[in-house]
């Protein structure tokens, strides 16, 4: 029984005709053209298109010319390696917390200075103190970068956050005495 039936359906699957109707394919695109928008041949607007988007990359040419115009073209055929510089955090978990602690200590101590035109010349003596220290602390990460973590690498980052965090607190001490030697001689 099971093969009669597959028989038949053979059977019956060579004797349809898959071919469409005649004209089905004509009535079909005609229905189609209908029920689809009509495009008009001339825009109206299409000069202000065009404007528009001519403005609109100018505007973003202009955007990315301010945004990567300080960047300089590498000269392929030089010698210097771009290096992504390492900090103390990308040699050991604690290393990033004991370095996240003296920066954190560090901006802290910086943003609560207050800055009078008495106190100015000081400030700006431990300014130029703290920039020089900033410039060794880059130093000695690019050495890092270039050599890799040693012991006397490492301990040179963390003493010249050290520096710059005691730095900052002298600072400020010497900032309570000139305020308080100032008081004291209003006072007087």
């Amino acid at each position: 029984m099971a093969k009669d039936l597959k028989e038949m359906f053979k059977r019956e699957h060579l004797k349809q005709d898959n071919a469409m109707p005649k004209g089905h394919q004509a009535r079909f695109l005609k229905k189609l053209e209908s029920e689809l928008p009509k495009v008009e041949s001339k825009h109206p607007f299409g000069f202000w298109n065009i404007a528009a988007s001519a403005v609109l990359l100018l505007g973003l040419g202009y955007g990315a010319y301010r945004f990567f115009g300080d960047v300089q073209p590498v000269d392929p055929s030089s010698d210097t390696k771009m290096l992504a510089v390492k900090s103390l955090g990308d040699v050991s978990p604690d290393l990033k917390k004991v370095e996240d602690y003296y920066v954190a200590n560090i901006n802290l101590e910086l943003s609560s200075v207050k800055l009078t035109p008495d106190n100015k010349e000081l400030f700006d003596g431990y300014i130029e103190r703290l920039e020089a220290l900033n410039k060794e602390y880059n130093r000695l990460s690019l050495e890092l970068t270039e050599s890799g973590p040693n012991e006397l690498t490492v301990s040179a980052l963390v003493d010249n956050l050290k520096l710059r965090l005691n730095l900052l607190y002298r600072l400020k001490n010497q900032l309570n005495q000139l305020n308080t030697s100032e008081k004291f001689q209003n006072n007087g």
